[in-house]
């Protein structure tokens, strides 16, 4: 009878809705594999496109892949559609062999789905700008998924498989829902806290039967830096006037006589800064003498700066990371400075900035120290770089010793800092 179901199972194809690299998609393909049964994969489906089309808003009306057609109707959600193939043959060790082992199975790929593919996802789509990136929600999403995978790390250490000693359902869906992190987030400098999960990770996507879909499988060497996503310019509103009789008059000059299709192009505004009143203080000589400083930092270097200071054309700045308690993972915090310091670029000629990142252990402090061109934080600064409202910004009181003083510490990096290690330093320059 079993061998009846499958034959029937190989003459009604199912298709299915995705693209050839949806990781979701890999969860039923792989299923299939294992069970016998004939699944393709639609061919020149294209994301955006194909599943806006009437026809695929039938089977799924809110347009998400993948989508199984089958002869009783269409299937969507991939763990859905994968339960679905897997139960197309007849007791198959894939779904487990008694209801125990079908509800440990159930237990992990819910685990697989609420626990390390949602948090993945949380770190890794607002990096690509598919959604708003906010550092204290990544470093909840890391933190989340960190604690997930020690308890998926604790339950390998003693287990090659997720239920029993073969592979299952379960395994298909964990190691499809770790793709993304391996492939796009999760550096080894991260995945070696989980040896467990690695070992796992990588026994798996080699098997066969993994290895015929997935191909050949490369773990990322580095996060993704953040991109935001390119905002579309609005339209004019201003409906446009009816065009007026004009008298012929004598000939103008060309410059006079563009029409508006044809204006001329306007001079770029200068930035308010460039407008301020000369300042003794000649940044790229500062910078190029903290650069060029190697020995008796104090002595040259330090004294140089006082030397060069304008405080009329120039101000210093503290800044303090407002999130702290959340600077749980080193490198995460370190990449987030990282950030910081790019998305500050737009202020390369007219800033200069230390950011130290301190303690041996989480929660990581990050403090710094920002040179600026003018009285005031400058405002286009403020505008766009968004980093900037996680942070709260103390002016410098240069007649305040003690504040002098920890401006000379963060600039040469001194360490302890406030009684503390420095796990890195950064300059902005």
């Amino acid at each position: 009878f079993g061998f009846v179901i499958a034959s029937i199972n190989q003459v009604f194809l199912k298709v299915l809705h995705a693209g050839n690299t949806n990781k979701n998609a890999y969860k039923a393909l792989i299923a299939a594999e294992y069970s016998d049964v004939k699944v393709e994969l639609v061919k020149d489906f294209e994301m955006g496109v194909s599943n806006k089309t009437p026809e695929f808003l039938k089977m799924n009306p809110i347009g998400k892949v993948p989508v199984l057609e089958t002869p009783d109707g269409p299937i969507f959600e991939s763990n859905a559609i994968a339960r679905y193939v897997t139960s197309l043959k007849a007791d198959n060790p894939l779904y487990g062999s008694s209801l125990f082992e079908k509800a440990l199975i159930d237990q992990w790929i819910d685990f697989a789905s609420l626990e390390i593919d949602v948090n993945i996802l949380r770190w890794f789509i607002p990096r690509i700008g598919f959604a708003v990136y906010l550092p204290p929600a990544e470093e909840a999403a890391i933190s989340a998924l960190k604690r997930a995978l020690e308890a998926l790390n604790t339950h390998l250490a003693s287990n090659t498989y997720l239920v029993g000693h073969y592979v299952t359902l379960a395994d298909i869906v964990m190691t499809c829902n770790l793709l993304l992190g391996f492939n796009r987030v999760m550096t080894k400098s991260f995945t070696s806290a989980f040896p467990h999960v690695e070992r796992y990770y990588w026994t798996i996507v080699n098997q066969p039967k993994f290895k015929k879909i997935l191909g050949e499988m490369k773990q990322t060497e580095s996060v993704p830096p953040v991109t935001k996503k390119p905002t579309q310019p609005s339209k004019p509103t201003t409906k446009e006037e009816p065009k007026k009789e004009v008298k012929k008059e004598a000939a103008k000059p060309k410059e006079e006589a563009l029409s508006v299709e044809e204006e001329a192009p306007k001079p770029k505004a200068k930035n308010p800064l460039d407008l301020l009143p000369p300042s003794k203080m000649i940044l790229d000589d500062w910078k190029r003498l903290y650069s060029n400083t190697k020995t008796n930092f104090r002595e040259v270097a330090i004294k140089g700066f006082w030397d060069m200071y304008d405080p009329e054309g120039h101000s210093l700045w503290f800044c303090d990371y407002k999130y702290n308690d959340e600077n749980m993972v080193s490198f995460v915090t370190l990449n987030k400075v990282g950030g910081f310091l790019q998305r500050m670029d737009l202020a390369r000629k007219y800033a200069f900035g230390k950011m130290l990142v301190i303690g041996s252990e989480a929660p990581y402090k990050v403090k710094g120290l920002w040179l600026f061109r003018g009285a005031e934080i400058p405002q286009f600064v403020m505008d766009e770089c968004y980093d900037m409202e996680l942070f709260e910004w103390t002016k410098v009181d240069i007649n305040d010793e003690a504040q002098k003083e920890r401006v000379n510490q963060m600039i040469e990096d001194q360490e302890p800092f406030e009684g503390e290690a420095l796990l890195d330093a950064k300059c902005f320059k």
